[in-house]
C-alpha cells in the first residue's frame, strides 16, 4: 500500500470518527439524566470500554510489555484527554465545549515548533493567531474578560491542550496494535474520570433503573471508546497532530448542529463568529502539506 493509500484511508476514519463524536454529548447527557451525576455517566462509559477492550487487547500483551513508556504514556494522556472533554458536556453547552475543545490545531503546531523542532511554516503563524483571535472573540462575546466561563469551558480548554501533547507523542514513538492503544487510552480516561468524579461529585448511588443505564454505558463504550477509538489509534500515527485535529473538526458541525436541534443550545452571534475563526484557523494548520512542512510522513 502506497502513502497516499494509507494517508487517505487514515484521513477518512479520523473523519468518520469526528462525526460519529459529534453526537457523543446524547449518551453522556441520558447517562446524567438516567441518574450518574456529572462525571459519573463518563467513568461508567471508560469502565465499560476497559471491559469490552480489556479481552482482545490481553491477548497481544506482548505488544504492551515491549511498548516504548513514552508511548503508552502519550495514550494514556490522550485517554485522560478525552474523558475530560466529556465530562465537558455535562457542565457546558455543547458547541462551546467542542470549540474551546477544537482549539488542539493551534496547541499542536505550537508544541511541535517548540517542543519537537518540526518547521512551521508561516500559514501556520498565521493560523495559530487567527486561532487565539477566535479564542479571545468567543470567550468575550458577553463583554467578560476572554476567560472560559465555567466548569465546562476550563475542562474543554484543558482536554484540548492535553490531547494536542498527547498526539504529539504518538506521532514521535512507535505504534502500539490499535486495540491495545484503544485499551491503554481506556485506562487513562477511566483514571481521569473516576479522580475527577471523587472530586465533584461524591458517589450518592445510582438514583435511577441500573439496567438500561449499564446498558447505554455499555453500548457507548464499546462504539465510541473502543471501535471508534481503536480506528483512530491506527489513524493518528499516521497523520500529522494538526491534520489530525482539522479533521475531527467534523465533529464540530455535527455537534453544534445537534445540539441545537435536540436541545435548543444557540450560541450568541459573537460566539459564532469566534468559533468560525477557530475553523478558519484548522483550515490553515491542514493548508501547506507536503514535504518540509511539518514532521516527517512515515508510515
Amino acid at each position: 500500500m502506497t502513502q497516499r493509500q494509507i494517508t487517505s484511508i487514515a484521513t477518512a476514519i479520523v473523519v468518520f470518527t469526528g462525526t460519529l463524536w459529534g453526537f457523543y454529548w446524547l449518551p453522556v447527557r441520558g447517562l446524567e439524566a438516567s441518574g450518574l451525576p456529572g462525571p459519573w455517566g463518563t467513568v461508567a462509559i471508560t469502565l465499560a470500554a476497559v471491559l469490552v477492550l480489556a479481552p482482545l487487547a490481553l491477548r497481544r500483551r506482548a505488544a504492551l510489555r515491549q511498548a516504548d513508556p513514552v508511548a503508552l504514556g502519550a495514550i494514556l494522556l490522550g485517554g485522560a484527554a478525552f474523558a475530560l472533554y466529556s465530562v465537558g458536556f455535562v457542565y457546558g453547552r455543547v458547541a462551546l465545549i467542542i470549540l474551546l475543545y477544537f482549539l488542539t490545531p493551534v496547541w499542536s503546531t505550537l508544541i511541535g515548533r517548540y517542543l519537537m523542532g518540526w518547521h512551521t511554516p508561516r500559514l501556520r503563524v498565521v493560523a495559530i493567531l487567527v486561532g487565539l483571535l477566535g479564542l479571545g472573540v468567543m470567550l468575550s462575546a458577553e463583554g467578560d474578560l476572554p476567560l472560559p466561563r465555567g466548569l465546562g469551558e476550563w475542562m474543554a480548554l484543558i482536554a484540548g491542550l492535553l490531547w494536542s501533547f498527547a498526539t504529539t507523542g504518538m506521532r514521535s514513538r512507535a505504534e502500539l496494535p490499535p486495540l491495545v492503544a484503544a485499551f491503554v487510552f481506556a485506562i487513562g480516561a477511566a483514571l481521569l474520570a473516576f479522580s475527577t468524579a471523587l472530586w465533584l461529585e461524591p458517589w450518592r448511588g445510582l438514583s435511577g433503573a441500573w439496567a438500561p443505564t449499564l446498558g447505554l454505558a455499555f453500548v457507548t463504550g464499546a462504539l465510541w471508546w473502543g471501535a471508534s477509538i481503536a480506528s483512530l489509534m491506527w489513524a493518528t500515527v499516521r497523520l500529522e497532530p494538526a491534520r489530525v485535529g482539522i479533521l475531527l473538526m467534523s465533529e464540530v458541525i455535527v455537534g453544534a448542529g445537534s445540539a441545537a436541534l435536540l436541545a435548543g443550545e444557540h450560541l450568541h452571534p459573537l460566539e459564532i463568529a469566534g468559533g468560525a475563526l477557530v475553523i478558519l484557523a484548522g483550515a490553515l494548520e491542514v493548508w501547506p502539506t507536503g514535504a518540509g512542512h511539518g514532521a516527517p510522513e512515515e508510515v
